[in-house]
């Protein structure tokens, strides 16, 4: 029986396995040969809010083609749709300007989940800047080989079918109404979480973030509703074995209407194109058209497989889904690294709102010249006063000006504004 799995903290410490030691093991088991990337796109607009991202063939390094790797997004705009255009123009360049060059695939792959947060950040600092109150959901995937990333803020989910027929969700969905640790963060930088009010003194709906009424506690954009509402990704980051999965990416008009069981098991043994067309019509069958309804399918498959084999519909080995969940880790916690344990190895997670726990030391770049560049805007600067710079465990006095990533000035006021440090007439300039 195929199972959500939800991060939970079962207070033991997980095995550490290094990246390095998976790719090891990798090359000496005669996995060194890239799986084979087939996709579909299927989608019925209301509000023509949804946007997605196929880019299949980016490379880490420019004319290598061994380099590969493929991104896939998912963007669910409100409130119009310049947020959700601008994130899928502009987001995937600002994850990438985020990871130092000529750096090898096993360093690329660990410094992913930090240039991920880099990217989110800087993408809502330059929308902020156009002065627009759109906002966006975000769900960001990269395949590089047998190893996923996954990045999301808002409510587009992304699951992974994997082919012992257990369903695991990659991604933490930032309601405010289902999620209490979120409204905890909001009403503690500032934020007030209500329901809509009517006259009268009757309350409907989910859950808001007020002033602006906005059912999520993480987006892009959302400028009209305060920096409480932050654009730090969830990053989760497994190794597949070589039997491959499914990935299955899709804003809520899916999820509203389907489980990531019932998604998964509507499309299994299909391509992946008719396989997103059908999960599309299941969620249109089940709930109707209420909401756009967008959904990417991702097959990584081996190469001599034209598709996915029919995964097993019988019922999971109980033991085996124990030890699944028992090394799973709250969303919030430090980041994640397991050892294997069935088809899948967690390699990393981390959902924590505050970028000095998300950036990690060694992340700022330095050019010739001495200058620092930010972590987050990548702009080069001489050091000075204005500069800051944070470590994993907190604040590096100026005496330690060359430990951990630094700030700029105006990154390190969106830092304090996210965090609630400063009233919101004071944050950033839009």
């Amino acid at each position: 029986m195929a199972t959500d799995i939800r991060p939970r903290d079962t207070g033991l410490p997980p095995t550490m396995v290094p990246l390095a030691t998976l790719i090891g093991r990798e090359l000496r088991g005669g996995k060194s040969e890239k799986p084979a990337i087939r996709y579909g796109h299927a989608a019925f607009a209301k509000r023509g809010e949804d946007y997605f991202l196929v880019r299949p063939d980016c490379l880490r390094v420019p004319g290598d083609a061994s380099s590969s790797f493929s991104v896939f997004a998912i963007f669910d705009g409100h409130n119009g749709v310049s947020a959700a255009v601008f994130a899928k123009e502009h987001l995937l360049d600002h994850v990438m300007s985020a990871i130092p060059q000529g750096i090898g695939r096993e360093e690329w792959l660990q410094t992913l989940p930090r240039a991920l947060v880099a990217g989110f950040v800087k993408t809502d600092i330059d929308f902020q800047r156009k002065g627009e109150t759109s906002g966006t959901t975000a769900t960001l995937v990269v395949v590089d080989g047998w190893t996923v990333t996954v990045a999301s803020v808002g409510d587009s989910r992304c699951i992974l079918d994997s082919q012992d027929g257990v369903v695991s969700l990659l991604t933490v969905d930032h309601r405010l109404e289902e999620n209490t640790e979120e409204r905890e963060r909001v009403t503690a930088s500032g934020g007030e979480v209500g329901r809509l009010n009517l006259c009268g003194g009757k309350e409907i709906g989910p859950l808001r973030c007020w002033p602006g009424g906005l059912c999520l506690s993480r987006s892009i954009g959302d400028t009209d509703v305060g920096e409480f509402i932050v654009p730090i990704p969830h990053v989760k980051q497994v190794k597949l074995s070589s039997a491959g999965g499914r990935l299955i990416i899709a804003s809520d008009g899916i999820w509203d209407a389907l489980s990531s069981e019932l998604a998964a098991k509507a499309c299994r043994g299909l391509p992946a194109e008719l396989a997103a067309k059908l999960v599309v019509k299941e969620a249109l069958r089940t709930s109707g058209l209420k909401d756009d309804t967008t959904c990417l399918v991702v097959d990584i498959i081996p190469t001599d497989h034209t598709h996915l084999p029919l995964s097993p519909r019988k019922q999971q080995n109980k033991f085996k889904s124990l030890l699944f969940r028992k090394k799973s880790q709250n969303f919030s916690g430090k980041p994640n690294k397991l050892s294997s344990v069935g088809s899948v190895e967690e390699l990393f997670e981390e959902g924590s709102a505050m970028l000095e726990e998300r950036l990690g030391k060694r992340f700022h770049l330095k050019d010739n010249s001495g200058h620092l560049r930010c972590a987050i805007c990548q702009m080069d600067q001489a050091p000075n006063n204005d500069l800051s710079v944070t470590s994993v465990d907190g604040f590096c006095p100026a005496s330690n000006l060359w430990e951990g990533p630094y700030l700029c000035a105006d990154c390190w006021r969106k830092k304090d504004a996210m965090e609630g440090k400063r009233p919101r007439e004071l944050t950033m300039s839009r």
